[in-house]
Formats: C-alpha cells, structure tokens, sequence
C-alpha cells in the first residue's frame, strides 16, 4: 500500500527515538504537519506522520467504506518498520484508537493518545452526538459518511473547534477534510482495545470542551492503563490545530523528556 509520510528532521537532532503521528477520522497527515511536527523538530525530534490508506495524498483502496481497523493497523505497521529506531506512537481521535489496536501486538518505547477513542468504545458517546444532532446522523448513517460531520466550517467548528478558534482557519481546514472508511469509524463501537496487552507507557490527553469524547471518558481510559494524563482547559478535540496547540505540545515534549533519551 502506498502510504503518504510527512517528515521534519531536526537541525540537530537530541533524540535518537523519532516520533510517529497517526491523524483521526477524515483527517490526514497535514493535521500534524500545521503546528506539531515542525514544532518537535525544532526541538531535536525526528517527526513523520502517515496518511492512513484513503486519506490524504495514500493510495485508495478499492471499497474504502468497507476498510477495517486491521487494515490501518497494517499501515501503521508498514511505516513503523521504516524506522531504524522503534518511534514514540502518537494517534489522535480514531488515531488513538488505531495506535491501542497496534499496541496489542507490538511493543513502542511510548504512545501519546490525544482525545482517543475511549477504552470502553464510542457507543455512549456516539449515543449522545446522535441524540444532540438527530438529523444529521440519519443523514451520516444513511449514506454511510462520516465526512458530512465535518464538511461546512460550522459543522467542523461545532464539532471540533473552540468557540473562539479562527474561522478562517476553520474554513480551510473543513475544505481538507476527506472521506472516512464507513466500516473503521464502527469498530470503535465494538472491536474494543485490550489493555491487558498493552505494555507501553501511556500519556493520555483529552479536552474540557470536547463535543466527541467527554473528559471523563478520557480519565476512564486512564485509568484502565494505568496511565498519566491531562485534561486541557478551553481547549476541544482538535488539539493540535486549536490556538493553544503549543500547550499541549509542550506538556507532550516534557512528558517525552522524562520518558526517551
């Protein structure tokens, strides 16, 4: 499968374990390559991030509504043995979830997840969108597409974004949003995450305002790791494209330090 990397090297770099970004539902490389990977690379980090298959510029497969989880686990796996050194995982959103299907099996020196599907699934929280928004998720259910969540800049901005992030930008990024496997997003309904097989140590980040995975299902998942965590304040699901994306980064880059060399 030919997948999309995008990848910032550091003028010099401080630390031989590289950092590996997996994006979320409709999202793609270029979520990290805006503020993160230059941002860690100018700190001595060897950054890349994937577009998963169908995403961005990645081959699209045939049927991609009907792309499985295990299909972007495979993807994760194709890029991570790229890697002379194993990398530190990071995955937001549907990311998440796909970085603790990967880690079952394999064994990272770290993984950040930033707002992931929860360790218990997304039946509630789905629950809740759906009885918030009704209509729109008939329409989402029907034509079996998850991009309509986030295809107008009100809807991304409702969904993703603080109240006070910039609409312009907000316009731009609802314009980058693409289609989601119909079949993947689902799994994060029932094929659930196994802690029990997870041996990485873990930083888990959610988002006060968070309108697709509520911070208590962030602590619950905390919890079921046994894993360090932060709730950030004024801040919604997109965290790495909100205005205070430089504060997450940091908390991450000195959660890092103590953890890789």
């Amino acid at each position: 499968m030919k997948l999309e990397i995008i990848s910032r090297e550091p003028v010099t770099r401080r630390f031989q374990t590289p950092l590996f970004f997996v994006h979320g539902s409709c999202h793609a490389a270029w979520c990290w390559d805006e503020n993160f990977l230059p941002y860690f690379a100018e700190r001595g980090y060897s950054s890349h991030a994937v577009s998963l298959r169908g995403h961005g510029a990645s081959e699209v497969p045939r049927n991609f509504n009907w792309t499985s989880a295990a299909d972007y686990v495979s993807d994760v796996s194709q890029t991570v043995l790229q890697f002379a050194n194993a990398p530190v995982i990071i995955g937001h959103s549907l990311g998440g979830f796909i970085v603790q299907k990967f880690l079952e099996n394999h064994r990272l020196p770290a993984a950040i997840l930033i707002a992931p599907s929860p360790v218990g699934g997304m039946f509630w929280s789905g629950l809740k969108l759906q009885l918030q928004h009704p209509w729109l998720f008939t329409k989402v259910a029907f034509r079996r597409d998850f991009q309509m969540l986030y295809n107008t800049p009100e809807r991304a901005k409702a969904f993703l974004f603080s109240p006070d992030a910039d609409d312009k930008k907000v316009a731009v990024y609802a314009k980058r949003f693409g289609k989601e496997s119909y079949r993947a997003a689902m799994e994060m309904i029932y094929n659930l995450p196994k802690p029990e097989k997870i041996k990485a140590p873990l930083l888990i980040l959610g988002a006060e305002n968070d309108q697709i995975v509520a911070p208590r299902e962030i602590e619950k998942t905390a919890r079921a790791y046994h894993a360090d965590y932060k709730i950030f304040s004024a801040t919604a699901h997109d965290m790495m494209l909100e205005k205070n994306w430089q504060t997450v980064a940091e908390f991450m880059r000195q959660w890092l330090e103590k953890k890789i060399q």
